[in-house]
């Protein structure tokens, strides 16, 4: 048995610890999804003695390419399917099997026949856990509800012996990612305000923060609003004295930061540039602006906001919000919802991450130039529902 359960088969009430199972196979849709589902728990696993098997129904042909040395369309799957077993090695994955279906098309095959496929597989690799995505797909992708709904079928036809001579009693692990209210303008506000030289960064470190924030957004490992926005020459684009509820990195362009004096006019301090941060101070001192920033020619910014902007957002020291909800009073965390069991991964954090860089044609990103802390804070624990199986 993998998990203390009650005397109906449901996940007992206490503090379930996570045993370690003997065979684990985890079912996905495309290449990059263990990361993010699973891997460091498979990490932890395969670590503790468990054999690990991942299933991935496609190859990831139909998604995004960025980093253009990696691949072009027609190399595409081919690529993220090296990529898979490249990160798979340092999860301690043993065995990946790639099916062909087609990338974006999941939802359109037969869920009988889908089932029955991931069912076969399941036979032959006679797992006791299985881990694949919630009924929601993480965040409504279609591929991903289409390969959950298959493997919970399978799992429970398995139980049922449809084909099998012998009930196998699989447990199903369905991935769950909670809300965050984990800040990543807060997180790399104070850290870039604890650093002892001002942070200098490139195009390259700008990319990858758009990529690692706009996911983060995603996946719900945090609650910041995240957007690109272009402001033309001559724009406020911050404001002095009004809250700072957002941090900002330069992707093109430069600013010009300004004093208010008393006598209304504007004080030049410094310019910035191309892969530099702007409104730390006031993010992290939760304060107001200390100063205006204005576009010194056409400037994009990638703003990383802690609150959820609107069209109606005033501008200013005396503008008001009151459309936004009080802050909670709990600790930043991640949403607990009842019978989701977690999983401690702190010990395999740089297992997951060098197979999310792995990714590259998806991820062109250097983790390492993210603070440490912040990363174990997002990824350090993995969460699950238990589903039964028993039908």
């Amino acid at each position: 048995m993998i998990f203390p359960m009650g005397d109906r088969g449901e996940l007992s009430t206490g503090s379930p610890e996570l045993l370690v199972p003997r065979r684990v196979v985890g079912v996905f849709a495309h290449p990059d999804d263990e990361v993010f589902c699973a891997g460091g728990t498979m990490a932890k696993w395969a670590t503790e003695g468990a054999s690990i098997a991942v299933v991935c129904a496609t190859r990831g042909e139909a998604g995004q390419i960025r980093d253009a040395t990696t691949a072009v369309r027609r190399t595409l799957g081919r690529v993220r399917e090296g990529e898979l077993r490249q990160a798979c090695a340092h999860l301690g994955v043993a065995d990946v099997t790639m099916l062909d279906y087609g990338d974006g098309a999941l939802d359109a095959v037969d869920p009988d026949a889908l089932a029955d496929h991931v069912g076969r597989l399941l036979v032959d690799a006679d797992p006791d856990v299985i881990v694949t995505f919630a009924d929601d797909g993480a965040y409504g992708h279609p591929d991903h509800i289409a390969i959950s709904n298959a493997t919970t079928a399978a799992a429970i036809r398995l139980r049922r012996t449809t084909w099998s001579s012998r009930p196998i009693p699989v447990r199903l692990l369905r991935s769950h990612f909670p809300s965050s209210r984990i800040s990543l303008a807060e997180r790399l506000a104070d850290w870039l305000v604890s650093m002892d030289r001002p942070f200098g960064g490139s195009a390259d470190y700008g990319r990858a923060l758009t990529l690692f924030a706009a996911e983060a957004a995603t996946m719900r490992f945090a609650s910041d609003d995240v957007r690109i926005v272009w402001y033309p020459s001559g724009s406020l684009i911050v404001e002095q004295d009004e809250p700072a509820t957002s941090l900002l990195l330069i992707l093109s362009g430069t600013v010009d930061v300004a004093k208010e004096g008393a006598d209304g006019a504007l004080h030049h301090l410094q310019s910035l540039g191309e892969g530099q941060f702007f409104g730390e101070l006031g993010v992290a001192g939760r304060r107001a602006r200390s100063a205006s920033v204005i576009a010194n020619g056409n400037v994009t910014c990638l703003e990383l906001s802690t609150t959820e902007r609107t069209k109606f957002d005033g501008r200013g020291a005396t503008a008001g919000r009151p459309h936004e909800a009080e802050p909670p009073t709990v600790e930043p965390g991640r949403e607990r919802e009842p019978g989701v069991v977690s999983v401690d991964v702190t010990a395999h954090l740089d297992d997951k991450l060098a197979a999310l860089a792995a990714h590259r044609s998806q991820y062109p990103i250097d983790v390492d130039a993210f603070p440490r802390s912040m990363l174990q804070e997002m990824y350090g624990t993995e969460y699950f529902v238990v589903v039964p199986t028993d039908g």
